[in-house]
């Protein structure tokens, strides 16, 4: 079948993008489903920095590529021996596919699969590929998905099915945002009730980490981020406290706010700044927590002796250390509740065609979750 979809040929050109244009709205070509594999057409795709360090060659991936790994959509049409889903179902879209066999995924920790990892890398599906095709060239798939374009070919492990009633714009954040934020919070940090965390850059995943946060019952939660429409939102959220920064004071001044630092500081600012305060934010025995994918060429450095002496943790985040077949039905519940209210984080609706303008504004951090919508 062929349809519409955002190739990136080149990352790294020049900004503004509404001017490089690296995206081009092309018609590529996809093969009917093979054993395990599924087309989705896509309802609704949400930007997440994670697409914009393939934009801008953060980090790196065979190209030509489609990007887009945070996506919700219905089940066109499925391959032989899939039995999960059917043709009619709704789903949300899972970036790192869990193979079921793996060492990692054996020992109950799908966010670190061996083989979906490998083929995230190598730009393929699970099953094979690249199974993209544009004028007879392959075309790599982005985590597994390729969701900025009218149809996805994926593995029939890259689905969780969702309620049939849940708007597709809200769905679209489950598959990234929330489980990387929330999860975050829950399980990677693993705050328990009464404690403190600072969550350090207030994206899509810095919001539901402040939501995760409230879930799981911290009494204070602060907010940091340079951004005063963010602070104010992380706070309408239920953040406790909000700092104008994400540099060298930001750290003291919550050190100062919270009597000598948190319990649990989450960085999800991306730069080496933001991890840094969020090291220099915990008190004695706290943990610091990051989901930044920063470009692999940056290094951070601190004294060993104070991991020791200070009994710190340091710990990265992957998926939010989650189980997406377990955990984004629950994060459903818990929003259909009104306990989680993601539809908040959406700043805008946009066409395929505005992709690159969207880029200059995630770029910006003007926004939190832009979504496609098809």
């Amino acid at each position: 079948m062929k349809f519409k979809a955002a190739v990136l040929r080149q990352s790294g050109l020049p900004r503004p993008y509404a001017g490089s244009r690296p995206l081009a709205i092309e018609t590529v070509e996809a093969p009917q489903p093979a054993a395990g594999e599924v087309i989705v057409a896509i309802k609704a795709a949400s930007l997440c920095h994670s697409d914009l360090s393939v934009v801008n060659g953060d980090r790196a991936w065979p190209m030509p590529i489609v990007p887009g790994h945070e996506a919700s959509g219905v089940v066109a049409e499925v391959g032989p021996g899939v039995h999960s889903v059917k043709p009619g179902d709704h789903v949300a879209l899972i970036f790192l596919t869990q193979c079921g066999e793996c060492e990692h995924c054996i020992e109950g920790r799908p966010s670190l699969c061996a083989r979906g990892t490998q083929a995230n890398r190598e730009g393929r599906l699970l099953t094979g590929g690249p199974r993209l095709r544009l004028d007879g060239q392959a075309v790599h798939h982005h985590m597994g998905l390729s969701a900025f374009a009218e149809y996805a070919l994926v593995s029939e492990k890259s689905l969780v099915k969702i309620p049939e009633d849940l708007p597709f714009v809200e769905a679209s954040l489950f598959g990234c945002a929330v489980m990387c934020g929330a999860g975050t919070a829950l399980y990677s940090a693993g705050i328990r009730p009464g404690q403190s965390v600072a969550v350090f850059g207030l994206g899509g995943v810095g919001l539901s980490a402040v939501l995760g946060a409230v879930t799981a019952g911290a009494a204070r939660i602060v907010a940091v981020d340079p951004s005063e429409e963010k602070l104010a939102l992380a706070k309408s959220l239920g953040a406790t406290d909000g700092v104008t920064a994400l540099g060298a004071g930001a750290a003291q001044t919550v050190r100062e706010l919270t009597g000598g630092g948190v319990d649990h500081a989450i960085d999800t600012s991306s730069s080496l700044d933001g991890f840094g305060s969020a090291f220099e934010a915990t008190r004695r025995g706290g943990s610091t927590v990051t989901t930044s994918l920063t470009n692999p060429s940056q290094t951070f450095s601190f004294p060993v002796a104070r991991i020791v002496a200070e009994a710190r943790t340091i710990k990265g985040s992957y998926i939010g250390t989650c189980v997406p077949g377990r955990d984004i039905p629950a994060f459903i519940r818990l929003y259909r509740q009104g306990r989680m209210p993601v539809d908040r984080l959406v700043t805008r609706t946009l066409k395929l065609e505005q992709i690159n303008e969207a880029f200059d504004a995630l770029s910006d951090a003007k926004v939190v979750r832009q979504v496609i919508i098809f």
